[in-house]
């Protein structure tokens, strides 16, 4: 049987040169692969008590929704700046080359409920860092943070520093 990481392809100098481009469409691609990855998310998922489960769009709609319907929670969107229809609290954090905006529908979080932020991959953990500051300030907990694949070199879980962080696959590259 195959590993997780078999079914990554790795594109070398993509988008630059020097930069390794790990493909996470080959994983859905392949139904062994989907499997894998989202059975692997549900493994680390494994004793925690949570009540819903949060992702960014789009790769964390496509790995989340199957694990919140697999454990019957409900999946929460965090989406880009003007794609949610009613009333949202917004955050800001920065890209390798700009900033971003993300946002949440302010009702979607509950005061002391328990969320998994799961995506596909941490790269310098910006993203995953926003959507922790939205989830708090709306009095949620986040209690676990699940990804596909990391590329460690990035150093993304320095931003996660005092939340529990898995991942699948770990590059030490960037």
């Amino acid at each position: 049987m195959k590993k997780l990481e078999d079914y990554v392809t790795s594109i070398p100098n993509f988008p630059e040169e020097g930069i390794v481009f790990r493909d996470v469409t080959t994983i859905l691609e392949d139904p062994d692969g989907l499997c894998l990855a989202v059975d692997g998310v549900r493994k680390m998922l494994e004793g925690v008590e949570y009540d819903s489960v949060i992702g960014p769009e789009s790769r964390g709609f496509i790995f989340g929704v199957p694990v919140a319907y697999a454990e019957r929670k409900g999946f929460i969107p965090v989406r880009k700046k003007g794609k949610l229809p009613r009333e949202v609290l917004s955050m800001d954090y920065e890209l390798e080359y700009g900033t971003a905006t993300i946002e949440l529908h302010k009702e979607s979080i509950k005061p002391g409920q328990k969320i998994v932020i799961i995506d596909d991959l941490i790269a310098t953990g910006g993203t995953i860092e926003a959507i922790i500051k939205l989830v708090e300030q709306l009095g949620g907990e986040v209690v676990k943070i699940c990804f596909i694949m990391e590329l460690a070199g990035l150093q993304g879980r320095e931003k996660l520093k005092g939340y529990d962080v898995e991942s699948l696959i770990i590059y030490e590259g960037k």
